[in-house]
């Protein structure tokens, strides 16, 4: 495409030098440079892309995107926000493919990836053509990539959005972080219909306020655009039981459908029995009535299901049919996954990291636990120190044994953050909680005190496969190393 074709969209722009040359690429990382590429100049927490235009010219950029000067033999294109001018020219570069996709957006503190997987379970069963975007990975087509963010910048998602449309593939279901929709990576993507979980306490390093928090939350449903398009009608899917719906509901233009549980909603449910086996539930809709028998477990995944169902029903899938889905999902990696070594004992990683989804967890596994519940648990480094010691409060009021231990403590002290948790239990007595730095050891303690009927949550990292200490990425599955300890147990 030719640059001068690609910039119609910005205003205002100003470019010194040759506009009618040709763009082959478009790219934020100098390494990913290559000849005939646009590179742009972000300014980030730690890094300024302006720093690098010089080294992208020199590995073949033509032509550079900045919001600052910049001395480079190449064009050069001055706008006043890079990060927002690279949304549009993503979207133009890639032939705006969310107009020809059905996007389906989950927001929320806890949920949102086994939210999306059940709306991919459903639409899937009803032979619709779905990629995947979020936490665990990315998947097109029978394709599966690893991913940096949960939701990835817009240069990459348009790019993704551009393979999915290219198999035809009918709906992308993507999770939309916080960080993202404040970054304005969505921006540009013609979003069918939204979807919120919940809003509890995470990431206030960085939004500093829960209103702060909500607000970028809120993005995704304004954004829903402003139009009744019969052939697209967009909708928002809100959580009757969480007071920021009532927000959401008046910044977004689109149709709403509530669910919930303790409040009146369009989808609720009621009868919620949870058990070993799973849970089941009755769910009353304005299509009608059923019941069902999930293998999931826990009052949190009632509420996945029911955001699940919503989505399903507005696609116009039937209630049975959507039954029928959800009820053949066995669980998503990482949440509340059942280890099982042959152990008499049950063993749970779930990826909780968050004080309500730690509270969630424990709540349901307090419910049918026979004995005791042990839960080993951590906080990230360089991450929200204000929930630290909340989520040891948390912990130590519903297990019976708690260890506080290491969870990817990055560039800080591990010990200094479990001090920052221990701040929490000053008035706790002294026999209900642990402290071990080292989290192999942690999940080695926990597995030789449990007996027959006890319960281990293992919290914090779910799916994760590696512990990222001091810049250094180490491989460490919770998974792998809660099945050694067994064996070990069992050897001794």
């Amino acid at each position: 495409m030719l640059l001068r074709d690609l910039l119609a969209p910005l205003l205002p722009v100003h470019a010194t030098g040759d506009d009618s040359i040709e763009i082959t690429g478009i790219t934020a990382d100098s390494r990913k440079v290559k000849p005939g590429f646009l590179f742009v100049c972000l300014t980030g927490f730690t890094v300024d892309g302006h720093t690098f235009a010089a080294q992208a010219v020199e590995k073949g950029a033509v032509a550079v995107l900045a919001q600052k000067d910049v001395d480079v033999p190449a064009t050069i294109v001055r706008v006043p926000d890079t990060r927002r001018a690279m949304a549009m020219l993503a979207d133009r570069f890639y032939g705006s493919p969310t107009r020809e996709l059905k996007v389906i957006a989950v927001t929320g503190t806890n949920g949102k990836t086994t939210t999306t997987h059940l709306i991919d379970k459903i639409l899937s069963d009803q032979q619709k053509r779905t990629g995947l975007i979020g936490t665990i990975h990315m998947r097109i087509g029978n394709v599966t990539e690893e991913v940096k963010n949960t939701t990835p910048d817009a240069l990459e998602l348009q790019e993704s959005f551009r393979r999915m449309r290219d198999i035809d593939t009918e709906y992308a279901i993507i999770e939309a972080s916080s960080h993202a929709l404040e970054l304005g990576r969505v921006r540009g993507c013609n979003v069918h219909t939204a979807v919120f979980t919940n809003l509890t306490q995470d990431h206030l390093d960085y939004h500093k306020t829960m209103e702060n928090y909500r607000h970028a939350k809120s993005l995704l449903f304004a954004q829903l655009g402003n139009e009744y398009d019969p052939q697209r009608m967009k909708t928002a899917v809100l959580n009757a039981d969480d007071e920021a719906s009532g927000f959401f509901a008046t910044v977004t233009p689109a149709r709403v459908i509530t669910y919930g549980i303790d409040n009146p909603a369009d989808i609720r449910a009621v009868d919620i029995e949870i058990s070993t086996k799973g849970t089941t539930f009755v769910a009353h809709t304005f299509q009608g009535s059923v019941k069902l028998s999930l293998k999931l477990m826990g009052k949190f995944n009632v509420y996945n299901a029911l955001a699940a169902m919503a989505v399903g029903l507005a696609e116009g899938i039937s209630l049975e049919a959507i039954k029928s889905s959800l009820e053949q999902v066995q669980g998503v990696s990482g949440r509340f996954e059942s280890v099982d070594a042959g152990q008499p004992f049950a063993v749970l990683v779930d990826y909780s990291h968050t004080p309500d989804s730690l509270e969630n967890a424990l709540v349901t596994i307090k419910e049918f636990a026979k004995g005791k519940v042990f839960c080993i648990v951590g906080c990230g480094g360089d991450r929200d120190k204000t929930k630290r010691p909340i989520m040891a409060q948390i912990a130590t009021k519903y297990a019976d044994l708690t260890v506080l231990t290491s969870d990817n403590p990055r560039s800080e002290d591990p010990q200094a953050i479990l001090d920052d948790m221990l701040a929490g239990l000053k008035k706790t007595a002294p026999d209900r909680y642990t402290s071990i730095v080292d989290r192999r050891e942690a999940i080695g303690h926990a597995v030789s005190l449990a007996v027959d009927g006890d319960v281990i949550l293992i919290a914090g990292k779910g799916h994760e496969t590696y512990q990222i200490i001091k810049g250094e990425v180490l491989p460490f599955d919770d998974r792998e190393v809660a099945k050694e300890a067994i064996r070990g147990q069992k050897n001794e």
